[in-house]
């Protein structure tokens, strides 16, 4: 095409396109953009465009290795580092060590972001809790946790722009002498954050507190401090890491458990024996230089497998979170109460549309899938009530989904004390060799990984090509994110508003790739973009890219950790459980057993996310429209 040919072409589509605006508005106007279009309702390349866009549409990005692939590798290679765990600390470990060159496997016993690393406040932040407590103190090491973790809240906004965003979070006050008090504290978070700093904390006045809190009770309000942290969604971010490092060379398998671990005639740790939990691949024996126990709350099982009489390192402690609708908070800020009736601290976060509360800081058992307990959800809603309007009740009936996460915090098995608890993560090495990591916080993730893998690379004579670089290395989905990207995909793809940020905000330039596996709706608007449940906007191409990209195995992997919804509201996660099995079972060939299988495990999921336990849920209830009754 010549240039003359092409300027008359893309005069000819513009005054198209201001024809249909001033004609039929927004539907004639997506009738152009779907123009563009094939007779499948797929969008052609953009070579074929007429309008050459500003932001080309990037092409479809390769599956990373299969599962197949990745265990064949497993079974004969032998590796510098085998890592168990696939939580944030596992894959970040993972991550840093393929960074470096050298020969990485992680397993994950059950899914990436499982336990703990989906089950968090969904906060990426240094803990000014932390700090009041180091102040007060004279505490050290609750100072150096602070700093170290507010470095690290800048390296998360750098590498998952599109996962992690800053959040202001505003402390009310109701007496003047609050004021100094907490000024001069967010003042000094600031201060320690130095450079890395998001915004200077202020004071606020009643007028713009109500405004952007007006259920707060008024009575007595002088107004608020406002300071600046992260929030994420966790469980995405833990898959990033883990993707990054698959794409990057390591073998990455979720539902690949430890049974034993294996040993030299010397008796130091060699590798292990894995079993595949979702296959038919048996037992596989894994030979590796050195193994690293990333396990979380579960570090025990692992140092017992390797000694029996070893002692408990771990203190579990159960965090409470419930999801209420969003009318509970702000959209754009958050709310810390600092001082509750038993002095614990309450976050009110704007989170995936919604309002989060918590959290509970409680002693507990280890668990697979801890059940919150009706007390702590009470506790959580009565904090609640204190500080909303007297013409608001906080009901039971609000909760649309609560959910229990176990902090590992440990103690040192070296220390003289053996009863006091350390908020730093802490590196042990067993007499036989096996590398313990715990501890530690989400936002300290990356650190943790780093210092593991340098006490690896001293411990187990290996040889690494490079230095660290995880401060650097964007995960996957950030290299293309724009802030407004998701405009671009409604232009491109024709879907909803709240599709398109959904999409942009949790994949990055990934959401191409979710789109082109979502299929057309037969409408003019949108064109694509089916939902899996109508007041969310996820829809199931997430459902195939979650299958095909990102390693996801079972019904919950997608509902709770590819997705939120089980997160986000557990009723609507078990209407949307049918839609979810039938295109599983389209990609991953499932029979009949299968299927019913993913049922039930599901459902026996959905009651540690506040479903309503003891009934059993069947399909037919679901696609009767019987669960509707319970909404």
């Amino acid at each position: 095409m010549s240039f003359r040919q092409a300027l008359f072409s893309a005069t000819r589509s513009r005054r198209v396109l201001l024809r249909s605006v001033a004609a039929g508005g927004i539907l004639s106007t997506t009738a152009f953009f779907l123009s563009t279009t094939d007779s499948f309702g797929s969008v052609r390349h953009q070579a074929e465009q007429d309008v050459p866009l500003k932001y080309p549409v990037p092409a479809p990005v390769a599956s990373p290795p299969s599962r197949e692939e990745q265990i064949k590798k497993l079974e004969i290679e032998q590796f510098d580092l085998l890592i168990i765990g696939g939580g944030a600390t596992g894959a970040g470990c993972a991550l840093d060590a393929v960074s470096r060159g050298l020969k990485v496997a992680l397993v994950e016993r059950d899914d990436f972001a499982c336990g703990t690393s989906s089950r968090s406040t969904k906060l990426v932040h240094g803990g000014v809790r932390y700090l009041e407590k180091a102040f007060w103190n004279l505490d050290y090491e609750q100072y150096k946790l602070v700093k170290e973790a507010l470095a690290e809240r800048a390296t998360f906004l750098k590498i998952a722009p599109h996962l992690s965003f800053p959040l202001p979070i505003m402390v009310p006050v109701y007496k003047w002498w609050q004021v100094p008090y907490y000024w001069a504290g967010t003042k000094m978070y600031d201060l320690i954050a130095g450079k890395e700093n998001m915004e200077s904390s202020y004071f606020m006045g009643r007028g713009k507190t109500l405004e952007n809190f007006p259920m707060l009770k008024p009575q007595n309000l002088k107004g608020a401090i406002v300071y600046y942290d992260g929030s994420h969604n966790d469980s995405r971010m833990n898959t990033a890491i883990a993707l990054t490092a698959a794409q990057k060379g390591a073998v990455i398998l979720n539902h690949m458990e430890v049974t034993e671990l294996s040993k030299d005639a010397s008796g130091r740790v060699n590798g292990a024996v894995v079993r595949d939990n979702d296959g038919t691949a048996g037992k596989i024996q894994v030979d590796a230089k050195g193994v690293i126990n990333a396990t979380g709350p579960f570090a025990d099982w692992i140092r017992q497998l390797d000694t029996p009489v070893a002692t408990d390192i771990v203190a579990p402690s159960s965090g409470v979170h419930v999801i209420l609708p969003d009318y509970y908070c702000s959209p754009k800020m958050g709310l810390i109460d600092p001082a509750t009736s038993d002095g614990r601290v309450v976050f009110f976060l704007p989170w995936q549309g919604h309002t989060l509360a918590g959290t509970t800081d409680s002693p507990t058992t280890v668990s697979k899938d801890p059940i919150p307990s009706e007390d702590e959800i009470s506790w959580i809603l009565n904090e609640i009530q204190h500080y909303v309007a007297d013409d608001i009740t906080v009901r039971r009936e609000d909760v649309l989904a609560a959910w229990s996460g176990i902090r590992p915090l440990v103690r040192d098995p070296r220390a003289k004390n053996t009863e006091s608890l350390v908020r730093n993560h802490l590196i042990t090495l067993s007499d036989s060799g096996l590398l313990t990591v715990a501890g530690g916080k989400w936002t300290t993730y990356r650190e943790m990984a780093e210092d593991t893998v340098n006490t690896s690379v001293k411990e187990f004579g290996l040889h690494p090509t490079a230095p660290c670089g995880t401060k650097d290395i964007k995960l996957v989905g950030a290299e293309g994110y724009r802030k407004l990207m998701f405009i671009h995909l409604i232009q491109t793809f024709g879907i909803e508003t709240d599709i398109a940020k959904h999409l942009a905000d949790n994949y990055g330039d990934r959401a191409y790739d979710v789109i082109r596996l979502s299929a057309t709706t037969g409408e003019r608007w949108p064109s694509r973009g089916i939902k899996l449940s109508p007041a969310y906007p996820f829809i199931d191409g997430e459902i195939r890219y979650a299958v095909q990209h990102e390693y996801a195995r079972t019904a919950v992997d997608v509902l709770s950790r590819r997705i939120r919804l089980a997160f986000l509201n557990s009723l609507a996660a078990l209407e949307s459980l049918p839609k979810v099995i039938d295109i599983m079972a389209e990609e991953l060939k499932w029979d009949k057993a299968r299927q019913d299988k993913e049922w039930d495990d599901t459902i026996r999921f959905l009651y540690s996310m506040g479903l309503q336990n003891g009934k059993y849920f069947s399909r037919a209830d679901v696609e009767t429209g019987k669960t509707k009754m319970l909404g």
